[in-house]
């Protein structure tokens, strides 16, 4: 029996790795759902190389195109995520979350329910809505399984131990863009210097986090709560090569080291495969990047988004989820030109130090509704801070 597919983003690059893994054994699959916002171009390509039943389109422009330009009288198209209880009559075998952004936010926790597997890649889902996420996961007894490089690889390290077994795990940061550039450079470090990751093929959003170095803020907090550990049983350490993807020290004194290529492949087939049923080509074991994993702690002085780790509490806080809408918004600003790059730290900094900020922070996350609130007071009050 096929197993029956969803993906939630399948035009950006995590979806389309995805359909190429699926495209090596296509007749194992049936793609049920695909789903894009504007790229309605190369959704239409996805529709018919995979003979999709159903999509979703979220901007109205792009619906409106696609709906144009489509000739399968069997496609069953929609314009937003409320009307997935009409595609799916049972629970898919495998979703995958992997649209950009705090959007992808309530599609994960509706499809949640509707799936007997969900990888998600979407940051924000699990820093702003884990709290949503973990109680339907439970509900509704859907396995979870995280995309992320590094997140993929404690969970795959942890399998057979026990998270109270852990003293620390350290997860690794190429350095991004900026790591050999001087920081009396950054001032004026143009868009296309702070998008040019040298390891990764990323959106332009996710390369200037990795410029800030906040995406390795985004994961600690991801990793705090997906894998239930205090802030102080986590720490980043600097890898330029980016084989290494996590350490782990277990309080019996073992450590692990989960490498593997630079490639985002060996994370969503796993997640795929359950590591069981097929194998994946992968490249030999490069000895050479072993030997010289220079590996270091952070430079915080250069990269002091770093720093925002120690506010963070232990309990559940909106503090995290004001982190990240305050970066989005901020990030948004300087791909358009409206601020420098190092503002971008400069304005986080100062808007979580307002007092009413400060006192929503101690707040605890309570619904989807909170935090879609949240984002346009940020908003506001991002922009009256740079006006």
């Amino acid at each position: 029996m096929k197993k029956k597919i969803a993906i939630l983003g399948s035009t950006g690059s995590i979806g389309k790795s995805l359909l190429k893994i699926i495209n090596d054994n296509k007749n194992k699959f049936e793609i049920v759902l695909l789903t894009a916002n504007n790229n309605y171009k190369e959704l239409l390509k996805q529709t018919s190389l995979y003979k999709v039943k159903n999509v979703i389109i979220s901007n109205e422009k792009s619906y409106q195109k696609f709906i144009c330009l489509n000739k399968n009288k069997n496609l069953k198209i929609y314009k937003n995520f409320n009307e997935l209880n009409k595609i799916f009559k049972k629970k898919v075998d495998y979703a995958m979350s992997a649209i950009t952004g705090i959007e992808g936010l309530e599609p994960t926790i509706k499809i949640t329910k509707l799936t007997k597997k969900i990888a998600i890649a979407n940051k924000e889902a699990i820093i702003c809505g884990w709290h949503l996420i973990k109680k339907d996961l439970k509900k509704h007894k859907t396995t979870f399984v995280p995309v992320d490089s590094e997140h993929f690889s404690i969970f795959y390290a942890l399998q057979n131990n026990k998270i109270s077994n852990i003293k620390k795990i350290y997860l690794t940061a190429s350095g991004g863009p900026l790591n050999n550039i001087p920081k009396e450079r950054f001032k004026n470090i143009k868009i296309s210097e702070a998008i040019k990751h040298p390891n990764w093929k990323m959106g332009k959003k996710i390369s200037i986090d990795s410029a800030t170095m906040m995406n390795k803020v985004f994961e600690i907090i991801e990793a705090k709560k997906i894998f239930d550990l205090d802030y102080n049983k986590l720490d980043i350490l600097v890898h330029p090569s980016s084989y290494v993807h996590a350490i782990i020290k277990f309080k019996d004194g073992m450590i692990k080291i989960i490498a593997h290529d630079t490639n985002m492949k060996i994370p969503i087939f796993n997640s795929l495969y359950d590591n069981k049923q097929k194998s994946i080509k992968s490249d030999q074991l490069n000895i050479k990047k072993l030997n010289s994993l220079n590996l270091k702690q952070v430079d915080t002085n250069k990269f002091p988004s770093i720093k925002i780790i120690k506010r963070l509490q232990n309990k559940e806080s909106l503090l995290e989820t004001i982190i990240v809408l305050a970066n989005d918004e901020l990030v948004k600003l300087f791909l358009l030109k409206k601020l420098d790059f190092t503002d971008i730290n400069f304005f986080l900094h100062k808007l979580i130090n307002m007092k009413e900020i400060v006192n929503l922070s101690k707040k605890k996350p309570r619904n989807i509704e909170t935090i879609f609130f949240l984002k346009e007071l940020i908003k506001k009050k991002i922009n009256k801070l740079i006006n």
